[in-house]
């Protein structure tokens, strides 16, 4: 492209970032084949009628590179990318970029310079509570757009806010900026300040930390140095792409070879503080709000993990759910349904077991 071409998409796409942001979306999507597209509420929207062709997604995905402080096309090697680009005044955005069809394309998460506010967001304080814990894992789960990063990011927020900590953040990308306050926090991104979770994981070990925020637990070995870590006297706040605890537990044993499973579990067991996992739900005003469900471990729940009978978490969860710390998903749904938030066919769409809502 001539310079004047390059400076065309430039303006371009600074423009539409400016635009979906201002119309309060969530995600944007630049993909050959339709115009540029963003997503709010759940629902997809066009920006404007003017179809993309692929060389003018392959120059939009090029500006967002140029905009990520020319950082290299490393999707032209590999086919996908992720890399993170700051527009001051406007936002921070996650970029997703991948080939398809032959193409660039790129969806883009749109998250504010702002740290959210977790009442706003209507996250439980008991949840952000959880990251006053010294030591052990909390994981928050869900799938992905879950706000599940949102919620780890009101969490750090708290404990920068409240302790005198050393916070060591493991992202990919890093999404939320946090400032010094009360704590040190020192965010590292992969490829850039580091090659894999793997092993700034095991540096942060040697970084003096109070607090690790592992952005996802990814494989047996990442799992496994997460537990290390959570076992050796640090709080590790980590996700996964699961929608319960049972499930959660579960993911986690099954990842490792038959002959560890045992051996993982009972390490689990002794170093999980808490599984929070959510949704986000349509509201009946057009909005989206989240429904939780909260496990905080207990001595039956340890005994359970321990001895293979992860099944009966559920039953523990649903029993003992009206504790502020032990919610189950539906509750917290019914809750939802009963204070007008959500239509009761949203209920019983997200309900885990609808036939227990009694609504």
């Amino acid at each position: 492209m001539t310079p004047e071409e390059i400076e065309v998409y430039d303006k371009k796409i600074i423009d539409t970032l400016q635009e979906t942001v201002n119309a309060h979306a969530s995600d944007i999507f630049i993909v050959a084949g339709r115009p540029i597209s963003y997503r709010k509420h759940g629902s997809i929207r066009a920006l404007n009628d003017e179809r993309l062709m692929p060389d003018a997604t392959n120059a939009f995905v090029e500006a967002l590179y140029r905009l990520a402080n020319m950082r290299d096309i490393h999707l032209l090697e590999c086919g996908d990318d992720d890399f993170s680009i700051a527009l001051p005044g406007i936002a921070r955005f996650r970029v997703s970029a991948y080939k398809q069809r032959g193409s660039m394309s790129a969806v883009l998460r749109i998250i504010a310079f702002q740290l959210p506010d977790p009442t706003e967001l209507g996250i439980p304080p008991q949840i952000i509570e959880l990251g006053n814990d010294t030591n052990g894992m909390v994981l928050v789960t869900g799938p992905a757009g879950s706000g599940k990063s949102t919620t780890l990011a009101c969490m750090i927020d708290h404990i920068n806010q409240t302790q005198n900590s050393h916070i060591i953040t493991l992202e990919d990308p890093i999404e939320y900026l946090h400032r010094h306050n009360k704590s040190i926090v020192s965010q590292r991104e992969l490829n850039v300040d580091t090659e894999s979770f793997v092993s700034a994981l095991r540096a942060a070990l040697r970084q003096s930390p109070d607090v690790i925020l592992l952005g996802e637990m990814r494989d047996f070995e990442t799992i496994s140095v997460a537990m290390t870590a959570a076992e050796t006297g640090h709080l590790l706040l980590s996700t996964l792409h699961t929608i319960g605890a049972s499930n959660t537990i579960n993911r986690i044993v099954d990842v490792f070879p038959a002959n560890q499973q045992h051996q993982i579990a009972v390490q689990l067991s002794c170093v999980l503080n808490a599984v929070v996992s959510q949704q986000l739900l349509p509201t009946v005003d057009g909005g989206i709000v989240p429904a939780f469900e909260i496990m905080t471990i207990t001595p039956a729940i340890r005994n359970m993990i321990r001895d293979n009978k992860i099944y009966q978490i559920d039953g523990v969860i649903y029993s003992t759910s009206g504790n502020e710390n032990m919610v189950s998903m539906d509750n917290s749904i019914k809750s939802l349904y009963q204070r007008g938030r959500i239509s009761k066919e949203t209920a019983l769409t997200f309900a885990v077991n609808p036939d227990r809502l009694g609504i």
